[in-house]
């Protein structure tokens, strides 16, 4: 059985500033890398007597995330800027009160090509399009283990792929998920058969304030 647990990285300086992410490069808070090590703990039950390959977002509050939890599972990570969160172009590191009152609504038809109005920002189908080029890479690896550290939007996009939506589909989909959770995706051997098992677990945060 192929599995994959999905991580979306835990609370950023970002979060606690009320700036807009995406491309935004900015490290884990201390509760971010508290919760990281207990996101680390969780995998390594999850993962007992596996070895995973480990991926990541190359942006410094996933890298972050997978250095702990490689140190955590005796680890590598493999970072990518294809599994980045989608970029908000000019809006990015300013206040998202910023980009609440200046984004387009998002039109009735064409929203897989949608920008909002917002100079340099990715649509769904660019960042849709990078993300299932990273998942080909990862999963042409024979492993039958992986963890995939990544951002909480972008998520969608890696579940998407996993049960083989079409890129032109993906104006349309949202799969939300709170900071710090974990995502448990299953492949039946016998049925090549792909399943979300879990999305979006988060008891691991639940001792953390």
């Amino acid at each position: 059985m192929k599995t994959l647990y999905v991580v979306t990285h835990p609370q950023s300086i970002h979060h606690v500033e009320g700036k807009v992410g995406g491309w935004y490069d900015t490290s884990l808070t201390d509760l971010g890398h508290l919760q990281a090590s207990a996101i680390a703990a969780r995998l390594a039950e999850l993962c007992a007597g596996e070895t995973p390959l480990l991926t990541s977002s190359d942006l410094l509050r996933c890298s972050q995330t997978a250095d702990i939890i490689g140190r955590q599972l005796q680890l590598t990570p493999r970072l990518t800027p294809d599994l980045r969160e989608m970029s908000y172009g000019v809006a990015e590191g300013k206040p998202q009160a910023w980009l609440d009152t200046r984004r387009l609504p998002v039109p009735d038809q064409g929203s897989l090509d949608d920008t909002g109005g917002i100079d340099g920002a990715e649509t769904r189908r660019q960042t849709g399009t990078r993300i299932y080029r990273a998942m080909d890479e990862i999963l042409a690896d024979p492993a039958d283990c992986h963890i995939i550290v990544t951002h909480g939007f972008a998520l969608t996009f890696v579940i998407a792929w996993w049960i083989g939506m079409p890129i032109e589909s993906l104006g349309r989909v949202n799969f939300p998920v709170k900071s710090g959770s974990i995502t448990h995706l299953a492949e039946n051997a016998q049925w090549k058969s792909r399943a979300v098992v879990t999305l979006g677990e988060t008891a691991h945060l639940a001792n953390l304030v």
